[in-house]
C-alpha cells in the first residue's frame, strides 16, 4: 500500500509540475532569459527551498543520487519561474550555476582530478600489501576498539592541512585497523568527518586558513591571518567536537542511530545497511612483500609534496613568507601536484622494493578511479544544487535578515551569527561560501575589538558545524568515501552528535558575548559539554567492553 501510495502522490506531483511548466511557457514574459532576469523567488525564503528538498528526501528514502537531483530540478524550475526550457538550460549550462560550468571550473576540477588520484594511491597500496602490512603491524599495538578509535583521531588531528587530503588519507590508513576492532563504518565517518574541517578551521597552516584570511576585508584593522589566529580561542564548535570525540570514545558512548550500528558493529556486521558489497569492491591479489613502509612513505610523501605544492602556488620563490604564501595558495591546485608527485614516487618505489609490476600498476589506475566514481557523482550533483541555490540568492536573503536584525540585540549577536551560518552552510553545503558572506557583513556591525572576533568566530564556528551535519557537503561526502560507508548512514549517525555540540557551543557563544574572555568561555562550554555527554551516558548507558580487554 506504501509503494502505490507513493506512485500517486508521485505521478500527481510530476502532472502539477508539466501543467506549471506548460502554463509558464505560454504566458512568459519578455525579460525571460534576459540578459537581466531575476526570478520572481530571487532573495525569498523559497530560494532554501532546493537543498531542503534534497535533504529531507535523503533522509527519508536513503538514496542520495536522486534526492540532489530532485534538488536540482527544484531549483531549476524556481529560478526559471517553471519555463521548462529555462530550467533545462539553468540546470546544464548557466554559468553561474550550471552542472556542465561546474565541472568546467578549474577548482572542482582539481579536487576532482585529486580525488582519482588518491583511489589510484590507495589501490595501489592496497595492491602492494601496505595496508594488509600496516592493520598486522596496528593489531600488535593497537589491542581495543576504544585504541583503534583514538588512533584514528590523532593521525585526523595531525593531517590538518587540508579537510579533503584528511578524510581520504585517514581513511585509507585506519579502515583495516577499525574494521579489525569492529568499529562500525558509519563511526569511522564520523570520526574521520569531526577531525577534517574542525581541525582545519583552528590549524593556522591549512588550506582553511587561507580561505578565512582571504574573507576578512584588505581595510580592517588587523590583517587577515591576525584576526584568523586571534579567532580561533574562540572557535567553540571547533574545539568542543574534539573534546566530545575524547568523551565518546573513552567513555564507550554512543546514541541516537550510531547506537545501533555500533552494537551490530560489535557483533560483526560493520554496515548495519547498505554498502556491504564495498568490502568485495577492490578486492584484489595482494603481494605477500608489503610490509608497513610499503603504506608509510607514500603517505609522507603525499603529506610533503602537498604542503611544499601548496607554499609554491602560493609564491614562496617570488619572496613571500612560509605562512604569507601558505595562506595564498591554491589548494585544489597544490592538491593535485601533490598527488601527481605522490602516485609517480610509488610507483618507482614499488617496482624497486619488486612488490609490484608495471602491468599490476596500471590495472590500478582504472581500479582507483572506479572506487571514486560515487563521490565524485555526489560533489558533481552536491556543487549544481549549490550553484542553483545561489542563482536564488538564498545567501542575499540570509545575509539581509542578519543585517536586519543584529543591532537590536548586540550581546547575542555571536550566537545568532552562529546559527545563521549553521543554517546557511547546511542548506549550501558549503562553508566557505558562508563565511566568505558573513565575515564582512560581521564587520561592517562590529569593526574591532573583541565583539568582532567572538562574532567571526562564530561565523566560523557555525559554517564548519552546517558544513558538518549537510548531507550535501563535499567534506561529509569524502568522509563517507574515506570510511567506505553509505553516505546517507554517515549523515544520519552524525547529525545528534554534531546538533548536540552545536547546542552547547550556541549556549557558550550567548555566555561569550556578555563575558567577552576566550579562556573564561571555553572552558565553561567544555564542561557543559561533558556533562551533557554524561547525561547522555546516564540515560542510554555504555557499550560492552571489547572481550574483556578495555578495563
Amino acid at each position: 500500500m506504501k509503494n502505490v501510495a507513493l506512485k500517486v502522490v508521485l505521478v500527481i506531483v510530476a502532472c502539477l509540475l508539466v501543467s506549471l511548466c506548460v502554463y509558464s511557457y505560454f504566458t512568459r514574459g519578455t525579460t525571460v532569459g534576459a540578459e537581466n532576469y531575476e526570478s520572481a523567488f530571487y532573495a525569498s525564503c523559497i530560494s532554501l527551498l532546493p537543498p531542503v528538498v534534497a535533504i529531507v528526501l535523503a533522509l527519508i528514502t536513503k538514496e542520495v543520487y536522486s534526492s540532489l537531483f530532485i534538488g536540482i530540478i527544484t531549483g531549476a524550475l524556481l529560478y526559471s519561474d517553471f519555463n521548462l526550457e529555462l530550467a533545462i538550460n539553468t540546470m546544464l549550462f548557466n554559468e553561474d550555476g550550471g552542472m556542465i560550468t561546474k565541472l568546467a571550473d578549474s577548482w572542482n576540477a582539481g579536487i576532482l582530478v585529486f580525488l582519482v588520484l588518491l583511489g589510484i594511491l590507495v589501490a595501489l597500496m592496497n595492491h602492494a600489501g601496505g595496508s594488509a602490512a600496516f592493520g598486522n603491524w596496528a593489531s600488535k599495538r593497537i589491542k581495543t576498539r576504544i585504541g583503534a578509535q583514538i588512533a584514528t583521531i590523532f593521525l585526523g588531528v595531525l593531517i590538518f592541512v587540508d579537510d579533503y587530503f584528511n578524510c581520504l588519507t585517514v581513511g585509507s590508513v585506519m579502515r583495516p585497523v577499525t574494521d579489525r576492532h569492529k568499529v562500525s563504518r558509519a563511526k569511522l565517518a564520523y570520526l574521520i568527518d569531526a577531525t577534517a574541517a574542525p581541525v582545519c578551521i583552528i590549524a593556522p597552516i591549512s588550506s582553511w586558513a587561507a580561505a578565512v584570511t582571504s574573507s576578512v576585508p584588505e581595510d580592517a584593522d588587523i590583517n587577515g591571518f591576525q584576526t584568523f589566529i586571534r579567532t580561533i580561542p574562540y572557535n567553540y564548535y571547533a574545539i568542543l567536537t574534539l573534546v566530545m570525540l575524547f568523551v565518546l570514545v573513552i567513555r564507550r558512548i554512543d546514541y541516537g542511530p550510531m547506537r545501533k550500528h555500533e552494537l551490530n558493529a560489535y557483533k560483526g556486521d560493520l554496515f548495519t545497511t547498505g554498502d556491504e558489497h564495498i568490502k568485495d569492491e577492490n578486492a584484489r591479489k595482494i603481494s605477500t612483500k608489503g610490509k608497513v613502509i610499503d603504506l608509510v612513505l607514500p603517505v609522507l610523501v603525499l603529506i610533503t609534496a602537498c604542503i611544499m605544492a601548496m607554499v609554491y602556488t602560493g609564491g614562496i620563490l617570488d619572496g613571500e613568507s612560509f605562512v604569507n604564501a601558505f595562506a595564498g595558495a591554491d589548494a585544489s591546485t597544490a592538491l593535485v601536484m601533490g598527488g601527481i608527485i605522490a602516485v609517480i614516487f610509488t610507483f618507482f618505489f614499488y617496482l624497486l622494493r619488486d612488490v609490484i609490476t608495471f602491468n599490476d600498476f596500471m590495472e590500478c589506475v582504472p581500479a582507483g578511479f572506479k572506487a571514486m566514481i560515487s563521490p565524485i557523482l555526489i560533489l558533481t550533483m552536491a556543487w549544481t544544487l549549490s550553484g542553483m541555490t545561489n542563482l536564488l540568492g538564498a545567501k542575499v536573503f540570509v545575509a539581509s535578515l542578519v543585517e536586519g536584525s543584529a543591532a537590536g540585540f548586540q550581546s547575542l549577536l555571536p550566537a545568532v551569527i552562529f546559527l545563521v551560518a549553521l543554517g546557511l552552510a547546511f542548506a549550501t553545503g558549503t562553508s566557505w561560501g558562508t563565511f566568505g558572506i558573513l565575515i564582512p557583513i560581521v564587520m561592517g556591525v562590529f569593526p574591532s575589538g573583541e565583539m568582532m572576533l567572538i562574532s567571526i568566530a562564530a561565523c566560523l564556528a557555525g559554517a564548519v558545524c552546517g558544513d558538518h551535519c549537510s548531507p550535501i557537503s563535499d567534506t561529509t561526502i569524502m568522509s563517507s568515501a574515506g570510511a567506505q560507508s553509505n553516505h546517507i548512514n554517515h549523515v544520519s549517525t552524525q547529525l545528534p552528535y554534531a546538533l548536540t555540540c552545536a547546542g552547547v557551543s550556541c549556549v557558550t557563544y550567548i555566555i561569550a558575548g556578555f563575558v567577552k574572555n576566550p579562556y573564561i568561555c571555553l572552558a565553561i562550554g567544555v564542561v557543559l559539554m561533558v556533562v551533557t555527554l554524561l547525561v547522555i551516558e546516564k540515560a542510554t548507558g555504555r557499550e560492552p567492553i571489547d572481550e574483556g580487554t578495555e578495563k
